[in-house]
């Protein structure tokens, strides 16, 4: 009995001294690091008047770069973004984005414009302005944590959080757009739809007859550091 008194206490003592383990922070939903790797395969249909349907699918990669400095004297990196039609293709280049932490969000810039993709701390329910630092108008998200882990191309990815920028449809147009982040990876999908349907003749209203728009789906692939 002394024995087992003496191993409980030990065990008790041993919990106070040990440090707790800290739960990974928020920001680690969107990583950044130099040299960090995601490649993503995107199916993407573009619609305009009069034109055939553009459909076609490709592979974007996006890799994390040195940080520098930005105008507002925060730290950023640079996003460096190469494109090619399939694995058998070399890379070339599509774009250049950045992104940034804050205290309490993180902020990608997107063909110039900032977007607020994050907000510190993450919780379901959670709402704010994605537009906050652009002049594109007021554009609520709202943050839902996932239960289960979510899957793309069958591989499952936990914990994962889903970001609902827009979920709209009238008899006139459809704007949906969400994002999917896994945590220790950043961003595993991506659904951009905005289409405008025809509304020129009474024939056509309320038939959902896509006049112009964009239909296009990120899917990760591969991830890593180089």
């Amino acid at each position: 009995m002394r024995l087992v008194a003496l191993l409980s206490a030990l065990l008790l003592l041993h919990s106070c001294l040990s440090p707790p383990v800290a739960a990974p922070p928020d920001t680690a939903y969107l990583p950044i690091e130099t040299g960090r790797y995601i490649l993503y395969t995107v199916d993407e249909e573009r619609y305009a008047p009069a034109r055939l349907v553009q459909r076609q699918t490709y592979q974007l990669k996006e890799i994390t770069g040195e940080a520098y400095t930005d105008v507002s004297g925060r730290p950023a990196f640079r996003l460096l973004r190469f494109r090619r039609a399939d694995a058998a293709q070399a890379w070339h280049p599509d774009s250049i984005w950045s992104v940034r932490l804050t205290e309490n969000a993180a902020i990608r810039t997107e063909n110039g414009r900032d977007y607020v993709k994050l907000m510190f701390p993450l919780r379901t329910g959670l709402r704010w302005n994605g537009n906050r630092f652009n002049n594109l108008g007021e554009d609520i998200y709202e943050a839902h944590t996932t239960n289960e882990p979510y899957r793309v191309v069958d591989k499952p990815f936990a914990p994962a959080i889903r970001i609902v920028q827009r979920n709209d449809s009238t008899l006139v147009s459809q704007d949906r757009r969400t994002e999917i982040y896994a945590l220790g990876i950043g961003m595993i999908y991506k659904e951009r739809i905005q289409l405008t349907y025809c509304t020129a003749t009474p024939a056509c209203i309320g038939k959902k007859q896509i006049e112009y728009g964009i239909r296009q789906i990120y899917r990760i692939t591969d991830y890593g550091v180089e």
